[in-house]
């Protein structure tokens, strides 16, 4: 996986719901998707579906997906079961991250504890762990988290300054979203370890590292890294994936709750902002892969939206009026009128029409109604 793998004025905010307001009023019925029992039998029923993806024989959601993916269909069931307190799934839950954790066939030298040969593959079951924690309260899932951090922490060092490897053993790529989920994941572990310093410095470490690095274009979107295999540090130019633009939210977001700095989410929001008015990532405002115009988009990018509303939907929380629940809502009556199939499977295209089923397009969608319960 690359591409596979208080600041904040009043002034934004107000812009930025003019324009989620302007996005939803236009689509008719949205109320129905938020809020009460509807939202959550149809998130329920998105979950029941992704649930015909599990293989219990390997405890992943589609043996022949990507590994990763699993990992965020992981995470996607745990909010589910967060937000609704259904317990319903834990039987698998547990059988997933029992099977999972163990060593990895293709990386055996990581010692399991999903410590990969990609650290943004760690990533995901690192932060899918902090969720399970925060259903269980279960330190044993925390501990598993602090492994993963000081794993990735080891592919930290000094080229471009700073940041994590993307590709292990080979270190050719330093790009957005292994260290956006470096951010996230050392942010959430100060949020949940009393009197915490050391994650708390790691956060920071990894965010005045990537603020500086260009990653982040003049258009407020995240592109894919930076340049390091010709041996520059700059800006690749590379596509501004929807999940790259969701996951520097979270992390954001999570790092605004230990610190208090409302800069941070001054920031978070003109990239949200960004994606939410851009013609192309927000095309008659639902949000849009890059990939799928020229429907090109591979097993991964497809589940790349939900990701994006996962994260945005953590930043609405924390954002004074709430600017963005408007736009999350319009995104899940699209996808509900106009992307699903008979039995309550998403198809990739969140505008419509449905084409067809997958694990990554399940998984995004359940992130996606799981957003606006």
């Amino acid at each position: 996986m690359t591409e596979h793998r208080r600041s904040a004025s009043r002034g934004l905010i107000c812009l930025v719901a003019a324009v989620v307001v302007a996005l939803t009023v236009s689509l008719p019925g949205r109320a129905a998707t938020g809020g009460g029992p509807t939202a959550r039998s149809r998130a329920g029923t998105a979950v029941s579906a992704m649930m015909g993806f599990y293989d219990e024989s390997t405890g992943r959601w589609d043996a022949d997906a990507p590994w990763w993916q699993s990992g965020n269909a992981l995470q996607a069931l745990l909010d589910y079961m967060v937000k609704t307190r259904s317990t319903q799934y834990m039987p698998q839950v547990l059988h997933t991250i029992e099977l999972q954790r163990k060593p990895l066939p293709w990386w055996p030298q990581g010692d399991g504890e999903f410590r990969a040969d990609s650290t943004d593959d760690t990533g995901w079951w690192a932060l899918a762990m902090v969720r399970m924690y925060d259903l269980t309260h279960d330190r044993r899932y925390l501990d598993i988290a602090k492994t993963d951090e000081a794993y990735m922490r080891q592919y930290w060092d000094g080229t471009c300054g700073g940041g994590i490897w993307w590709d292990l053993p080979a270190k050719t790529y330093k790009n957005a979203i292994s260290n956006e989920l470096y951010l996230e994941l050392t942010a959430s572990l100060h949020n949940r370890i009393p009197g915490d310093r050391t994650y708390l410095s790691h956060a920071l470490e990894e965010w005045r590292w990537f603020e500086q690095t260009g990653m982040i274009n003049s258009a407020h979107l995240v592109n894919d890294g930076l340049a390091t295999q010709s041996g520059s540090c700059a800006n690749n130019g590379g596509t501004t994936w929807t999940y790259n633009q969701g996951v520097i939210l979270g992390g954001l977001t999570e790092l605004y709750r230990g610190t208090g700095d409302r800069k941070l989410l001054a920031t978070a929001g003109r990239i949200a902002h960004a994606v939410i008015t851009s013609p192309d990532l927000s095309p008659g405002g639902i949000l849009t892969e890059p990939c799928e115009p020229a429907g090109t988009c591979n097993s991964d990018q497809s589940a790349f939206k939900g990701v994006f509303a996962r994260n945005l939907a953590e930043l609405d929380e924390a954002t004074p009026a709430h600017p963005y629940r408007g736009y999350l809502l319009a995104q899940a009556r699209s996808a509900y009128d106009h992307d699903r199939n008979g039995s309550e499977q998403y198809g990739l295209r969140w505008a419509g029409p449905f084409d067809q089923a997958g694990i990554a397009r399940q998984e995004s969608a359940v992130s996606l109604l799981t957003a606006v319960l």
